[in-house]
């Protein structure tokens, strides 16, 4: 360990490996919201936080949970499709508030090209948040609406038992994993009807 009359102990967070404080301070320096994603193994959470020398304050928060709870989501919540729904919400929960920018924060998740968590971007900048990207780091549109995971169901069917030890969760809640991009729409839909509908 190091030691010595000029060493310093680093903040807690940076010890827990919970925080890069050099990342943080150069998303602060923006000046502009933060569009906070994280994922856990089974969600996705978005976030708009503001800074404040008190600590942050989070204006607007989404959880994959809601989309089940409000708009009936049958999918994994920790899948690209869900996480892109997930965007378009927190993007639409956002302007309500009239936040109309900010800029991506995804902690210390690695900047995957293709990653579920710039699905959640993508569909932030769809519901009209302005949020500085490439469009390069996209995931694919058949990764957006679940047509991989379509594709690969069909193709497991055959074998019924990994076929219902893959896509239990799915088939309890009434889906059939091989319909997943249809039900993507429906859900998809009916995030921008309840909000298309308030600000028109």
């Amino acid at each position: 360990m190091a030691h010595g009359p000029r060493y310093r102990v680093p903040f807690r967070r940076r010890r827990e490996g919970k925080t890069n404080y050099h990342k943080r301070l150069a998303l602060l320096k923006s000046g502009k919201p933060r569009l906070v994603v994280r994922k856990t193994l089974n969600h996705h959470v978005a976030q708009i936080v503001l800074y404040a020398p008190e600590g942050d304050k989070t204006v607007v928060s989404a959880h994959t949970r809601e989309l089940m709870r409000d708009f009936g989501w049958k999918g994994h919540g920790g899948n690209t499709p869900s996480a892109y729904l997930l965007g378009l919400l927190i993007g639409y929960k956002a302007l309500e508030k009239g936040i109309e920018e900010a800029i991506l924060d995804i902690g210390l998740h690695p900047p995957t090209k293709g990653s579920s968590i710039f699905a959640v971007l993508k569909g932030a900048v769809d519901a009209g948040l302005n949020v500085p990207h490439s469009e390069e780091i996209y995931p694919g549109e058949e990764r957006i609406n679940g047509r991989h995971i379509a594709e690969y169901a069909k193709m497991l069917k055959e074998d019924d038992e990994n076929y219902k030890k893959q896509f239990g969760g799915y088939i309890v809640k009434g889906l059939e994993p091989e319909k997943l991009p249809e039900h993507f729409e429906e859900v998809k839909a009916r995030i921008i009807e309840k909000f298309e509908k308030v600000r028109a």
